[in-house]
């Protein structure tokens, strides 16, 4: 097969993977991986290399659930599992996703502010949420697919910020490939943070979902096979990558102008995006506003879908992407209700950096029971047949879930020390 060939088709394959890596670094993602640059420099800027083969393995696993069983995870959990798992889910996981939509709202509406002064933050706030109602709503799957996809190309804004300043990049790969730890509660705090940002339970349930949703579309798709799995592997590993790329360049970023010309507190997306302005120049400003705009309006669909999806599978309701609004109505109902309440924790007076803190304690608080139960299904071959993990999945899975555990641990501990 010709590279051009080869090329073309690897661009066919990429999917939801791709658009679940993408929608990992929103609005509250950015805002993280800014906070950690400015605060602490580059110390960080291992953590981008050392959660990819975590976050590949994890989401590997999801999207091998949803080929195999043409199902998403928590039509899964509902077949095999006591329905106390699966409550427990719904119980930690919407309000978490409900906060992390609110948040990512206020920060597309912030940065569009800054951008467009005259208008008000609040009324972006609002045009932003009707809009991806409409969208959501109005468009079918394949559709919507097809535009998240367009938007994952917002992230590239971020790849174009650190070649217009000065860089020393032999210092970069220093604190890229050499781990720095601190044992006080900041820098522990930020740790966890930023794994529980890129680790998150809804990215699971999406993950899974939107690939039973291709099997479901693709009629030669039903029968599993090793191309299949292996293109599916391709897809996630480019978004896992993409995604950790992203963070690397915001931390990056942030790092050098921010934290080396003395700002080190940062507790917005479009304070970061202010911040750059008069040290990195205007274009760097307007890139890193543009990307916040761009990854939000391809995350919080992905919020919204995974809280409907979770939603319509528990209690057996009319789902799907792809269908018309009186076919579903529960779903999409839950879309609408999901995206308002989010919008209105914006008029409510919550602070965008508390909501952060509380999605993160949610998240940090699930991850660890969702990555036992995702292994446990991955090893089950009453569900899984012949398509168990490998023992190098089990070992990244096992790794990933005794670190979110100890994460979980310690965020509990430091908001009570």
């Amino acid at each position: 097969m010709k590279l051009k060939e080869r090329f073309h088709r690897y661009l066919k394959i990429l999917g939801p993977g791709l658009i679940t890596g993408a929608s990992d670094d929103d609005p509250s993602g950015i805002a993280t991986y800014s906070q950690a640059g400015a605060t602490f420099g580059l110390q960080l800027l291992w953590m981008a290399i050392f959660t990819f083969p975590l976050m590949a393995s994890l989401q590997g696993m999801c999207a091998r659930i949803g080929i195999v069983t043409t199902h998403g995870l928590t039509n899964t959990l509902k077949k095999f599992y006591r329905p106390g798992i699966l409550y427990l889910m719904l119980i930690f996981s919407i309000p978490a996703i409900i906060l992390n939509i609110g948040s990512d709202i206020a920060g597309m509406g912030a940065v569009s502010n800054l951008l467009v002064p005259k208008v008000p933050a609040s009324v972006f706030s609002v045009l932003f949420t009707i809009l991806l109602m409409v969208c959501i709503v109005h468009f079918p799957y394949q559709k919507i697919a097809g535009i998240l996809k367009w938007l994952c190309l917002a992230m590239l804004l971020y790849l174009v910020v650190p070649f217009l300043v000065h860089v020393d990049w032999k210092n970069v790969l220093l604190n890229a490939l050499i781990p720095h730890v601190k044992l006080n509660k900041d820098f522990v705090e930020m740790i966890v943070a930023i794994l529980g940002t890129t680790i998150s339970p809804y990215l699971f349930f999406w993950q899974a979902t939107m690939e039973a949703e291709n099997v479901n579309h693709n009629v030669s798709s039903v029968m599993v096979d090793k191309r299949i799995l292996s293109d599916m592997s391709a897809d996630v590993n480019t978004g896992m990558f993409a995604s950790n790329l992203v963070m690397l360049f915001i931390i990056l970023t942030t790092g050098i102008v921010l934290h080396d010309n003395g700002i080190h507190q940062i507790d917005s997306v479009e304070q970061a995006a202010g911040a750059l302005a008069p040290l990195a120049g205007k274009l760097s400003y307007f890139c890193f506003a543009l990307g916040v705009i761009g990854t939000g309006f391809l995350a919080i669909p992905v919020l919204a879908g995974s809280l409907s999806y979770m939603l319509a599978e528990s209690f057996g309701w009319q789902q799907g992407l792809d269908k018309k609004f009186h076919e579903a109505k529960g779903f999409y109902l839950a879309v609408i209700i999901s995206l308002t309440v989010g919008l209105l924790i914006n008029f409510s007076g919550m602070s965008v950096m508390k909501a952060l803190l509380y999605t993160a304690i949610l998240y940090g608080i699930t991850s660890p029971v969702m990555i036992a139960v995702v292994l446990h299904i991955c090893n089950n071959k009453k569900i899984m047949k012949n398509y168990t993990n490998s023992r190098l999945s089990n070992i990244l899975g096992t790794i990933t879930f005794l670190l979110m555990t100890i994460s979980a641990i310690a965020l509990i501990y430091f908001q009570f020390k």
